[in-house]
C-alpha cells in the first residue's frame, strides 16, 4: 500500500525550484496530475494557503479531481522568515508561539473551506516544521494526521497524546537528495559544510536516475515487508531534473500496478485492507 504525497506552493514564495522553472508550480502540477489521473493513482497533495488566493484559476482543476486529496500546508510557508528564526533562537520552536502557529493553520483551512467546499483533515508543516505544539494545535483544528518529518524505519500511523496521528516519510525523499536547479553538486557541497545536514537516508544527493533507483528499490523493500509506504514527490522538482521523464516512464507504471491510496484512508475507521 502506497501513500503519495507533494507539496504545492504559491509561485510568488518565489522558490530556487520556481526561479529555475519555465513554467510555474502549479501549472506542474497540473501536467503532474493528468499523468496520475491516467493512471489510476491517488495523491494527497499539501497546499500553501496563499496559493487559493493568488492561484485559484490553476489549482481548481486540481481541487476538482477524484485523484487528489486536498491537505493543508501553511500559509505563507513561514514567510518572512526573521520572526521564525527569531523564535526559534529564543524559544526552540521554529514554527512560532501557540496561537500564531494556531492562526496561520487556521487561515489555511479557512481558505480552504471557501475555495473548495472542503474540510482537510490532514496536513504537512513547510519544510516538516514540527514543533513542541504542532500535534495540540493540529488536533483543535480538527487535523487528523500529520506527516512531517522523514524516518526510514516507519510503517504507518503513529499515535500522539494530543489525539491525532504522526506518519513519517519513509521512502527518500526527492528535493533534499537530488541535485536539480540551484542544487548542484558544488552548491550542495557549501550547504553541507555550513550545516552538517543530514536525515535517515543520509546527506547524499543524486542525479535522477540513481535516485529512482533508490525509490524503486525502497518501495520494493517495503512491499516485501508488508509495509505502508508514505513517499514524497514534488512536481517541480522532478520537471526540473528531466521533465518528468523518469517519473512517467518507471516510477508511474510501478505505482499504478499497486494499491495507492488518499493519506486520510489510513484512519483506523477507513482503513483500506
Amino acid at each position: 500500500m502506497i501513500c503519495l504525497t507533494g507539496d504545492l506552493h504559491h509561485m510568488s514564495l518565489g522558490t530556487g525550484n520556481q526561479q529555475h522553472s519555465d513554467i510555474t508550480e502549479m501549472q506542474i502540477a497540473n501536467i503532474y496530475l493528468k499523468l496520475l489521473e491516467s493512471a489510476g493513482v491517488k495523491v494527497t497533495f499539501f497546499i500553501t494557503g496563499r496559493s487559493f488566493a493568488e492561484e485559484w484559476q490553476n489549482l481548481e482543476y486540481i481541487c476538482n479531481s477524484k485523484s487528489v486529496e486536498i491537505g493543508g500546508h501553511n500559509y505563507n510557508a513561514f514567510k518572512p522568515a526573521l520572526g521564525h528564526r527569531i523564535w526559534k533562537k529564543a524559544a526552540g520552536n521554529y514554527n512560532g508561539p501557540y496561537f500564531c502557529q494556531k492562526r496561520d493553520a487556521a487561515r489555511t483551512i479557512k481558505i480552504i473551506r471557501q475555495k473548495t467546499g472542503k474540510t482537510i483533515n490532514v496536513w504537512r508543516n513547510h519544510m516538516y516544521m514540527h514543533g513542541p505544539n504542532t500535534e495540540k494545535v493540529l488536533a483543535s483544528l480538527g487535523i487528523k494526521i500529520c506527516s512531517d518529518g522523514v524516518q526510514k524505519n516507519s510503517n504507518g500511523l503513529i499515535s500522539s497524546p494530543a489525539g491525532i496521528f504522526n506518519l513519517p516519510i519513509n521512502i527518500i525523499p526527492d528535493h533534499e537528495h537530488l541535485i536539480h536547479a540551484e542544487r548542484t553538486p558544488q552548491w550542495i557541497a557549501w550547504w553541507q559544510k555550513r550545516y552538517n545536514w543530514s536525515d535517515d537516508f543520509g546527506a547524499d544527493s543524486y542525479y535522477i536516475d540513481e535516485w529512482t533507483d533508490l525509490v524503486l528499490a525502497g518501495l520494493q523493500e517495503n512491499e516485501a515487508n508488508g509495509v505502508i509506504s508514505n513517499m514524497i514527490i514534488h512536481p517541480i522538482t522532478l520537471y526540473l531534473c528531466d521533465k518528468l521523464e523518469s517519473f512517467k516512464t518507471r516510477i508511474l507504471p510501478w505505482l499504478a500496478d499497486h494499491q495507492t491510496v488518499f493519506m486520510s484512508d489510513l484512519l483506523p475507521d477507513k482503513m483500506i485492507l
